[in-house]
Protein backbone atom coordinates (compact mmCIF):
# COMPACT_ATOMS: atom_id res chain seq x y z
CA UNK A 1 0.00 0.00 0.00
CA UNK A 2 2.80 2.39 0.94
CA UNK A 3 4.59 1.56 -2.33
CA UNK A 4 1.40 2.38 -4.26
CA UNK A 5 1.18 5.73 -2.48
CA UNK A 6 4.80 6.45 -3.41
CA UNK A 7 4.07 5.69 -7.07
CA UNK A 8 0.99 7.93 -7.02
CA UNK A 9 3.03 10.74 -5.47
CA UNK A 10 5.77 10.28 -8.07
CA UNK A 11 3.18 10.39 -10.87
CA UNK A 12 1.51 13.50 -9.42
CA UNK A 13 4.76 15.44 -8.97
CA UNK A 14 6.24 14.74 -12.39
CA UNK A 15 3.01 15.09 -14.34
CA UNK A 16 2.65 18.54 -12.78
CA UNK A 17 6.24 19.43 -13.68
CA UNK A 18 5.63 18.15 -17.20
CA UNK A 19 2.66 20.52 -17.52
CA UNK A 20 4.33 23.66 -16.12
CA UNK A 21 8.04 23.08 -16.79
CA UNK A 22 8.76 25.84 -19.29
CA UNK A 23 12.31 26.96 -19.98
CA UNK A 24 14.63 24.04 -20.56
CA UNK A 25 16.76 21.68 -18.41
CA UNK A 26 18.16 24.23 -15.95
CA UNK A 27 14.75 25.47 -14.86
CA UNK A 28 13.31 21.91 -14.84
CA UNK A 29 16.07 20.86 -12.42
CA UNK A 30 15.40 23.93 -10.26
CA UNK A 31 11.71 23.00 -10.05
CA UNK A 32 12.60 19.39 -9.23
CA UNK A 33 14.91 20.47 -6.43
CA UNK A 34 12.06 22.48 -4.93
CA UNK A 35 9.55 19.61 -5.24
CA UNK A 36 11.57 16.55 -4.24
CA UNK A 37 14.17 18.01 -1.85
CA UNK A 38 12.82 21.18 -0.25
CA UNK A 39 9.11 20.28 -0.09
CA UNK A 40 9.08 16.48 0.16
CA UNK A 41 12.50 15.51 1.49
CA UNK A 42 12.87 12.47 -0.78
CA UNK A 43 16.66 12.90 -0.66
CA UNK A 44 19.34 15.24 0.64
CA UNK A 45 20.56 18.21 -1.39
CA UNK A 46 23.96 16.53 -1.56
CA UNK A 47 22.52 13.39 -3.17
CA UNK A 48 20.38 15.46 -5.54
CA UNK A 49 23.55 17.27 -6.59
CA UNK A 50 25.29 13.91 -7.17
CA UNK A 51 22.43 12.92 -9.48
CA UNK A 52 22.74 16.21 -11.40
CA UNK A 53 26.47 15.64 -11.87
CA UNK A 54 26.10 12.00 -12.89
CA UNK A 55 23.25 12.77 -15.30
CA UNK A 56 25.39 15.41 -17.01
CA UNK A 57 27.85 12.67 -18.02
CA UNK A 58 25.38 10.59 -20.05
CA UNK A 59 23.67 11.36 -23.37
CA UNK A 60 20.04 12.35 -23.65
CA UNK A 61 17.76 15.02 -22.16
CA UNK A 62 19.28 15.71 -18.73
CA UNK A 63 16.20 17.05 -16.97
CA UNK A 64 14.11 14.09 -18.18
CA UNK A 65 16.79 11.73 -16.88
CA UNK A 66 16.74 13.59 -13.55
CA UNK A 67 13.01 12.87 -13.21
CA UNK A 68 13.82 9.17 -13.67
CA UNK A 69 16.54 9.30 -11.02
CA UNK A 70 14.17 10.98 -8.57
CA UNK A 71 11.42 8.46 -9.31
CA UNK A 72 13.86 5.58 -8.77
CA UNK A 73 14.98 7.02 -5.43
CA UNK A 74 11.39 7.24 -4.19
CA UNK A 75 9.76 4.12 -5.67
CA UNK A 76 12.38 1.88 -7.32
CA UNK A 77 12.37 0.89 -11.00
CA UNK A 78 8.59 1.39 -11.24
CA UNK A 79 9.11 4.94 -9.99
CA UNK A 80 11.78 5.46 -12.66
CA UNK A 81 9.33 4.51 -15.42
CA UNK A 82 6.38 6.41 -13.94
CA UNK A 83 8.38 9.60 -13.31
CA UNK A 84 9.89 9.66 -16.80
CA UNK A 85 6.60 8.84 -18.54
CA UNK A 86 4.58 11.39 -16.56
CA UNK A 87 7.11 14.16 -17.24
CA UNK A 88 7.30 13.37 -20.96
CA UNK A 89 3.56 12.78 -21.59
CA UNK A 90 2.23 16.39 -21.31
CA UNK A 91 4.95 17.71 -23.65
CA UNK A 92 4.27 14.96 -26.17
CA UNK A 93 0.49 15.55 -26.15
CA UNK A 94 0.84 19.34 -26.44
CA UNK A 95 3.44 18.99 -29.18
CA UNK A 96 1.23 16.48 -31.02
CA UNK A 97 -1.61 19.03 -30.95
CA UNK A 98 0.72 21.68 -32.42
CA UNK A 99 1.92 19.16 -35.01
CA UNK A 100 -1.66 18.43 -36.11
CA UNK A 101 -2.52 22.15 -36.29
CA UNK A 102 0.68 22.88 -38.20
CA UNK A 103 -0.09 20.15 -40.71
CA UNK A 104 -3.61 21.52 -41.15
CA UNK A 105 -2.87 25.25 -41.25
CA UNK A 106 0.86 25.48 -42.01
CA UNK A 107 1.72 27.95 -39.23
CA UNK A 108 2.39 28.16 -35.49
CA UNK A 109 0.37 30.35 -33.07
CA UNK A 110 1.75 33.70 -31.92
CA UNK A 111 3.43 33.12 -28.55
CA UNK A 112 6.19 35.76 -28.62
CA UNK A 113 4.69 38.08 -25.91
CA UNK A 114 4.51 35.19 -23.43
CA UNK A 115 8.03 33.90 -24.22
CA UNK A 116 9.28 37.50 -23.81
CA UNK A 117 8.25 37.36 -20.14
CA UNK A 118 9.03 33.70 -19.47
CA UNK A 119 12.72 34.01 -20.35
CA UNK A 120 13.73 36.62 -17.71
CA UNK A 121 11.61 34.84 -15.08
CA UNK A 122 13.52 31.64 -15.86
CA UNK A 123 16.81 33.47 -15.24
CA UNK A 124 15.62 34.23 -11.69
CA UNK A 125 14.71 30.57 -11.09
CA UNK A 126 18.09 29.33 -12.36
CA UNK A 127 20.04 31.84 -10.24
CA UNK A 128 18.14 30.65 -7.16
CA UNK A 129 19.01 27.03 -8.03
CA UNK A 130 22.70 27.93 -8.40
CA UNK A 131 22.75 29.57 -4.97
CA UNK A 132 21.01 26.56 -3.38
CA UNK A 133 23.14 23.82 -4.96
CA UNK A 134 26.32 25.87 -5.27
CA UNK A 135 26.69 26.14 -1.49
CA UNK A 136 26.95 22.35 -1.28
CA UNK A 137 29.05 21.90 -4.40
CA UNK A 138 31.69 24.42 -3.28
CA UNK A 139 33.48 22.23 -0.73
CA UNK A 140 37.06 23.47 -1.27
CA UNK A 141 38.92 26.37 -2.84
CA UNK A 142 40.21 24.02 -5.56
CA UNK A 143 36.63 23.11 -6.54
CA UNK A 144 35.81 26.81 -6.77
CA UNK A 145 38.76 27.40 -9.10
CA UNK A 146 37.85 24.41 -11.27
CA UNK A 147 34.24 25.62 -11.39
CA UNK A 148 35.31 29.11 -12.49
CA UNK A 149 37.53 27.66 -15.22
CA UNK A 150 34.71 25.34 -16.34
CA UNK A 151 32.25 28.24 -16.63
CA UNK A 152 34.78 30.30 -18.60
CA UNK A 153 35.48 27.41 -21.00
CA UNK A 154 31.77 26.83 -21.70
CA UNK A 155 31.22 30.55 -22.28
CA UNK A 156 34.20 30.48 -24.64
CA UNK A 157 32.46 27.73 -26.62
CA UNK A 158 34.14 24.50 -25.45
CA UNK A 159 31.84 21.46 -25.59
CA UNK A 160 30.11 20.87 -22.22
CA UNK A 161 30.88 17.16 -22.07
CA UNK A 162 34.62 17.80 -22.54
CA UNK A 163 34.44 20.33 -19.71
CA UNK A 164 32.66 17.88 -17.39
CA UNK A 165 35.04 14.98 -17.96
CA UNK A 166 38.04 17.31 -17.95
CA UNK A 167 36.98 18.77 -14.60
CA UNK A 168 36.51 15.29 -13.14
CA UNK A 169 39.97 14.25 -14.33
CA UNK A 170 41.49 17.43 -12.87
CA UNK A 171 39.88 16.61 -9.52
CA UNK A 172 41.34 13.10 -9.57
CA UNK A 173 44.82 14.39 -10.46
CA UNK A 174 44.71 16.89 -7.59
CA UNK A 175 43.66 14.10 -5.20
CA UNK A 176 46.48 11.84 -6.43
CA UNK A 177 48.97 14.69 -6.07
CA UNK A 178 47.86 15.18 -2.46
CA UNK A 179 47.73 11.52 -1.42
CA UNK A 180 50.04 9.73 -3.86
CA UNK A 181 49.56 6.07 -4.76
CA UNK A 182 47.29 5.41 -1.78
CA UNK A 183 44.55 7.38 -3.54
CA UNK A 184 44.58 5.02 -6.53
CA UNK A 185 44.07 1.98 -4.31
CA UNK A 186 40.59 3.21 -3.41
CA UNK A 187 39.24 2.93 -6.97
CA UNK A 188 36.49 0.35 -7.29
CA UNK A 189 36.62 -1.37 -10.69
CA UNK A 190 33.51 -0.31 -12.64
CA UNK A 191 32.71 -1.61 -16.13
CA UNK A 192 30.38 0.74 -18.03
CA UNK A 193 29.31 -1.26 -20.30
CA UNK A 194 8.77 4.45 -42.48
CA UNK A 195 8.10 3.87 -38.55
CA UNK A 196 11.09 1.63 -38.08
CA UNK A 197 13.35 4.02 -39.95
CA UNK A 198 12.14 6.96 -37.86
CA UNK A 199 12.46 4.89 -34.68
CA UNK A 200 16.05 3.98 -35.57
CA UNK A 201 17.02 7.59 -36.42
CA UNK A 202 15.64 8.92 -33.14
CA UNK A 203 16.95 5.97 -31.11
CA UNK A 204 20.46 6.85 -32.34
CA UNK A 205 19.81 10.50 -31.50
CA UNK A 206 18.69 9.75 -27.94
CA UNK A 207 21.58 7.34 -27.42
CA UNK A 208 24.46 9.61 -28.45
CA UNK A 209 23.29 13.23 -28.24
CA UNK A 210 24.70 15.55 -25.61
CA UNK A 211 23.70 19.18 -25.27
CA UNK A 212 20.77 21.50 -25.88
CA UNK A 213 18.04 21.85 -28.46
CA UNK A 214 20.53 23.60 -30.72
CA UNK A 215 22.69 20.46 -30.84
CA UNK A 216 19.52 18.47 -31.57
CA UNK A 217 18.81 20.88 -34.45
CA UNK A 218 22.25 20.29 -36.01
CA UNK A 219 22.01 16.51 -35.63
CA UNK A 220 18.52 16.23 -37.12
CA UNK A 221 19.44 18.62 -39.92
CA UNK A 222 22.05 16.10 -41.05
CA UNK A 223 19.79 13.07 -40.49
CA UNK A 224 16.50 14.37 -41.91
CA UNK A 225 16.81 17.60 -43.90
CA UNK A 226 19.83 16.59 -45.97
CA UNK A 227 18.14 13.28 -46.82
CA UNK A 228 14.91 14.98 -47.94
CA UNK A 229 12.63 13.57 -45.22
CA UNK A 230 11.96 17.02 -43.76
CA UNK A 231 12.26 20.63 -44.92
CA UNK A 232 14.52 23.09 -43.13
CA UNK A 233 11.50 25.22 -42.16
CA UNK A 234 9.71 22.22 -40.65
CA UNK A 235 12.80 21.44 -38.57
CA UNK A 236 13.09 25.07 -37.38
CA UNK A 237 9.41 25.07 -36.40
CA UNK A 238 9.77 21.68 -34.66
CA UNK A 239 12.62 22.96 -32.46
CA UNK A 240 10.62 26.15 -31.76
CA UNK A 241 7.66 24.06 -30.54
CA UNK A 242 9.99 22.07 -28.28
CA UNK A 243 11.35 25.33 -26.83
CA UNK A 244 8.05 27.07 -26.04
CA UNK A 245 6.04 24.08 -24.80
CA UNK A 246 6.57 22.75 -21.24
CA UNK A 247 8.64 19.66 -20.53
CA UNK A 248 11.63 18.32 -22.46
CA UNK A 249 12.82 20.03 -25.68
CA UNK A 250 13.23 16.53 -27.14
CA UNK A 251 9.44 16.47 -27.57
CA UNK A 252 10.30 18.12 -30.91
CA UNK A 253 10.66 14.50 -32.06
CA UNK A 254 6.87 14.10 -31.77
CA UNK A 255 6.33 17.09 -34.06
CA UNK A 256 8.85 15.84 -36.62
CA UNK A 257 7.53 12.28 -36.63
CA UNK A 258 4.00 13.61 -37.19
CA UNK A 259 5.07 15.71 -40.19
CA UNK A 260 6.82 12.74 -41.81
CA UNK A 261 4.40 9.88 -41.12
CA UNK A 262 1.39 11.08 -39.13
CA UNK A 263 0.61 9.72 -35.69
CA UNK A 264 2.49 6.40 -36.23
CA UNK A 265 5.59 8.47 -37.07
CA UNK A 266 5.04 10.61 -33.96
CA UNK A 267 4.89 7.51 -31.75
CA UNK A 268 7.97 5.94 -33.38
CA UNK A 269 10.07 9.11 -33.11
CA UNK A 270 9.00 9.84 -29.52
CA UNK A 271 9.66 6.28 -28.35
CA UNK A 272 13.02 6.18 -30.10
CA UNK A 273 14.42 9.42 -28.69
CA UNK A 274 13.39 8.81 -25.06
CA UNK A 275 13.98 5.04 -24.72
CA UNK A 276 17.79 5.28 -24.25
CA UNK A 277 17.34 7.63 -21.27
CA UNK A 278 15.29 5.04 -19.36
CA UNK A 279 18.00 2.44 -19.98
CA UNK A 280 20.92 4.76 -19.11
CA UNK A 281 19.34 5.87 -15.82
CA UNK A 282 18.36 2.31 -14.81
CA UNK A 283 22.02 1.33 -15.26
CA UNK A 284 23.60 4.45 -13.74
CA UNK A 285 21.52 5.06 -10.61
CA UNK A 286 22.67 2.02 -8.59
CA UNK A 287 26.33 2.91 -9.35
CA UNK A 288 26.22 6.37 -7.76
CA UNK A 289 26.47 5.15 -4.12
CA UNK A 290 29.50 3.04 -5.15
CA UNK A 291 31.13 6.15 -6.60
CA UNK A 292 30.64 7.87 -3.26
CA UNK A 293 32.18 4.95 -1.32
CA UNK A 294 35.36 5.10 -3.39
CA UNK A 295 37.51 7.99 -2.16
CA UNK A 296 38.98 8.96 -5.49
CA UNK A 297 35.75 8.46 -7.49
CA UNK A 298 33.98 10.53 -4.86
CA UNK A 299 36.45 13.33 -5.68
CA UNK A 300 35.62 12.83 -9.37
CA UNK A 301 31.90 13.19 -8.60
CA UNK A 302 32.48 16.28 -6.42
CA UNK A 303 34.41 17.94 -9.23
CA UNK A 304 31.84 17.01 -11.86
CA UNK A 305 29.12 18.42 -9.58
CA UNK A 306 30.99 21.72 -9.34
CA UNK A 307 31.47 21.77 -13.11
CA UNK A 308 27.74 21.06 -13.62
CA UNK A 309 26.88 24.09 -11.48
CA UNK A 310 29.41 26.14 -13.46
CA UNK A 311 27.77 25.04 -16.72
CA UNK A 312 24.38 26.11 -15.35
CA UNK A 313 26.00 29.50 -14.61
CA UNK A 314 27.30 29.69 -18.20
CA UNK A 315 23.84 28.76 -19.55
CA UNK A 316 22.33 31.46 -17.33
CA UNK A 317 24.76 34.09 -18.66
CA UNK A 318 24.06 33.12 -22.27
CA UNK A 319 20.31 33.12 -21.68
CA UNK A 320 20.57 36.45 -19.88
CA UNK A 321 22.19 38.09 -22.90
CA UNK A 322 19.20 37.12 -25.01
CA UNK A 323 16.41 37.37 -22.43
CA UNK A 324 17.25 40.56 -20.49
CA UNK A 325 17.36 43.26 -23.14
CA UNK A 326 15.36 46.23 -21.76
CA UNK A 327 13.75 47.67 -18.62
CA UNK A 328 10.72 45.36 -18.88
CA UNK A 329 12.71 42.13 -18.92
CA UNK A 330 15.05 43.48 -16.22
CA UNK A 331 12.01 44.23 -14.04
CA UNK A 332 10.56 40.74 -14.58
CA UNK A 333 13.90 39.06 -13.71
CA UNK A 334 14.39 41.15 -10.54
CA UNK A 335 10.78 40.67 -9.44
CA UNK A 336 11.07 36.91 -9.94
CA UNK A 337 14.29 36.68 -7.95
CA UNK A 338 12.85 38.85 -5.15
CA UNK A 339 9.76 36.61 -4.98
CA UNK A 340 11.95 33.51 -4.61
CA UNK A 341 13.99 35.15 -1.81
CA UNK A 342 10.92 36.43 0.04
CA UNK A 343 8.84 33.26 -0.40
CA UNK A 344 11.32 30.35 -0.55
CA UNK A 345 8.55 27.72 -0.48
CA UNK A 346 6.64 29.32 -3.36
CA UNK A 347 6.31 26.92 -6.29
CA UNK A 348 8.65 28.09 -9.04
CA UNK A 349 5.87 27.43 -11.57
CA UNK A 350 4.17 30.60 -10.32
CA UNK A 351 7.37 32.55 -11.04
CA UNK A 352 7.43 31.26 -14.62
CA UNK A 353 3.69 31.77 -15.20
CA UNK A 354 3.91 35.21 -13.58
CA UNK A 355 6.72 36.05 -15.98
CA UNK A 356 4.61 34.94 -18.96
CA UNK A 357 1.66 37.10 -17.86
CA UNK A 358 3.92 40.07 -17.09
CA UNK A 359 5.60 39.76 -20.48
CA UNK A 360 2.23 39.77 -22.20
CA UNK A 361 0.96 42.82 -20.26
CA UNK A 362 4.21 44.81 -20.47
CA UNK A 363 4.50 44.19 -24.21
CA UNK A 364 1.66 46.72 -24.64
CA UNK A 365 3.70 49.51 -22.95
Amino acid sequence: MEHQQSLKEVAKVFFKLGCIGFGGPAVHIAMMETEVVSKRGWMSKEHFLDLVGATSLIPGPNSTEMTMHCGYEQAGWKGLIVAGACFILPAVLITAAFAWAYQQYGALPEVAPFIYGIKPAIIAVIVALMISLGRRALKTVELGVIGAIAAALVLYGVNEIYVLFGAGLAGILLQVARQGKSALNSVTPLVLVSGWKLFWIFLKTGAILYGSGYVLFAFLDAQLVSTGLLTKQQLVDAIAVGQFTPGPVFSSATFIGWQIAGWPGAIAATTGIFLPSFLFVAFLNPLIPRLRRSKILSVFLDTVNMAAIAIILAVCVEMGRVAITDWRTTLIALAGFAAILLFPRLNTAFIVLGGALSGYLLSFL
